[in-house]
């Protein structure tokens, strides 16, 4: 087995790279770390320098994806009525007793369904 230690990069797809990059910078607190000008990529960095996120521009057609960001129990209410106040629907909080975790469902500009989710450490423990 390969000893992998967690997920740092992800590609997201995008329509409109400039709309991406306002919502992951100014709504979700993503830093630019490069932006590679022949591709039309952005990357961006999540959680200080904990992970990756590349926002990659693609007028064609493609499915929307999944992804969820990881934040701490104490600011899960709190960032959801942030996002709120910027005018963005977001889900009430749904517990997954399988996983003993907390999460909250969005959507970005191009439909992608994004979740924010609290890991407790105890599987059960709310």
């Amino acid at each position: 087995m390969l000893p992998i230690k967690g997920l740092y990069e992800i590609a997201i797809r995008v329509k409109d790279l400039a709309r991406a990059e306002v919502f992951y910078k100014d709504v979700l607190g993503l830093k630019e770390g490069l932006r590679d000008e022949r591709r039309n990529w952005l990357f961006m960095y999540a959680g200080g320098n904990a992970a990756m996120v590349v926002l990659q521009e693609d007028k064609g057609e493609w499915p929307t994806q999944h992804f969820a960001f990881a934040v701490n129990e104490t600011d899960l209410t709190r960032a959801a009525t942030l996002l709120r106040e910027k005018g963005i629907a977001v889900s009430e909080p749904v517990y997954h007793e399988w996983m003993g975790s907390t999460s909250v469902y969005f959507e970005d500009p191009d439909g992608h369904d994004l979740e924010l989710i609290t890991l407790q450490t105890q599987p059960g423990q709310h």
